[in-house]
């Protein structure tokens, strides 16, 4: 029996290689004979990084490079051969930005190119960035300096940190500008379809999670506007209703116009990334998983989307293993999931499950595979 393993991370407690590792343990107790294939996956948020490396047999590199509130922090990326893996969190995520000193309108993406910087550094010709979780809301501006980019207002001064400087830009000169990003393939994975701007734009809705204040939306709004205005104006770059031009605080929008980058579905561009259509062909069964489902998964969360591409290719059954199942969650097995386990084996509060998850992944694998052992004798 060839058995595909193919968990997202659970959040808070096992990343994804861990789970497969776990997963693979419980199986091997009830059919050693098995051939296992562990393809740890992610949404192209959190984990996606050790995911690819993880199944690539990459390596992942690490960097100091500057914080969101300009502090300097310890980060990575990964790579395999020629192609880098970045998650924008790890160079300009809201956890770097300490609870009680917040700097919505001065959050700098900074971080990210030269995130950026070092994997070009490393020779690699493809870039996958991940861009969920972020601290900012400077639409890539940051980002862009790191990267040569000048940014002046109308004296000729450098504008300094964060979406609330944009309000003054006058003059954006691309000229020192790396030229290795033109040489590159920039992927963008992220399912958030926000404009850069409006009621629906980054600012009016991840800003209040950000730290912002109403007044802080009204300036960093208006600020991405004149942006947006000045990228058209100056460089012909009409981005701002793009769909997903908003992600991460508008750094959609600034990887689009600088780097010439593609913005695709995150579950899909790391199912491609790690040749999921060629692993899952002939499987016998597919087990995916995360850390909670509901009837949000049902929307393009990792597991339907695991489901799907194995129904398609492999036509095989897709078990689903979970932390919890919540409201609702029964909507994804209209979406190629046959059914869900949880690991909670009783009644158990959540910082019990997370310290003990190797455990009860392992007996949840076993139990699955019991299951499946004893239906193969029922007379259907």
């Amino acid at each position: 029996m060839k058995i595909l393993l193919a968990p997202d991370s659970f959040k808070g407690s096992l990343s994804a290689p861990e789970v497969a590792a776990y997963l693979c343990e419980g199986i091997l107790r009830i059919l050693p004979e098995a051939e296992v294939d562990m393809l740890p996956v992610a949404d192209g948020g959190e984990g996606t990084c050790a995911a690819i490396v993880a199944a690539l047999g990459g390596e992942i590199m690490k960097a100091e490079v500057t914080g969101p509130n300009g502090n300097r922090v310890e980060a990575f990326f990964g790579r395999a051969g020629d192609m880098a893996v970045i998650e924008m969190a790890a160079a300009s995520g809201l956890h770097l930005a300490p609870r009680n000193d917040l700097r919505p309108t001065k959050a700098t993406t900074y971080g990210t190119g030269e995130l950026m910087l070092r994997a070009l550094d490393a020779g690699c010709k493809k870039i996958l960035l991940g861009i969920g979780g972020s601290a900012t809301t400077d639409g890539g501006a940051g980002m862009a300096q790191a990267l040569g980019v000048r940014l002046r207002d109308a004296s000729g001064q450098e504008l300094g940190p964060g979406g609330g400087e944009l309000g003054r830009l006058a003059h954006m000169d691309v000229s020192g500008m790396d030229p290795r990003v033109a040489g590159c393939e920039w992927i963008v994975a992220s399912d958030v379809s926000n404009p850069l701007c409006g009621e629906n734009g980054c600012a009016a809705v991840y800003g209040p999670q950000k730290g912002c204040t109403p007044q802080d939306v009204a300036l960093l709004d208006s600020s991405l506007r004149h942006y947006a205005c000045i990228l058209r104006e100056q460089l012909g770059k009409d981005v701002a209703d793009i769909p997903g031009a908003g992600a991460a605080g508008g750094l959609g929008a600034g990887l689009m116009a600088f780097c010439g980058a593609t913005l695709k579905s995150g579950v899909d561009t790391v199912l491609n990334a790690v040749a999921f259509d060629e692993r899952v062909a002939g499987a016998d069964l597919v087990i995916t998983g995360e850390g909670s489902i509901d009837y949000q998964s049902a929307f393009g969360k990792l597991p339907v989307g695991v489901a799907r591409r194995a129904k398609a290719i492999a036509g095989a059954p897709v078990v689903a293993v979970v932390g919890g199942i919540g409201r609702g969650a029964e909507a994804v097995y209209a979406h190629g999931i046959d059914a869900i386990i949880s690991i909670a084996d009783k009644p158990m509060p959540l910082e019990e499950a997370i310290q003990n998850a190797p455990a009860l992944l392992r007996d949840t694998a076993e139990r699955v595979m019991r299951l499946l052992r004893a239906g193969r004798k029922m007379p259907f």
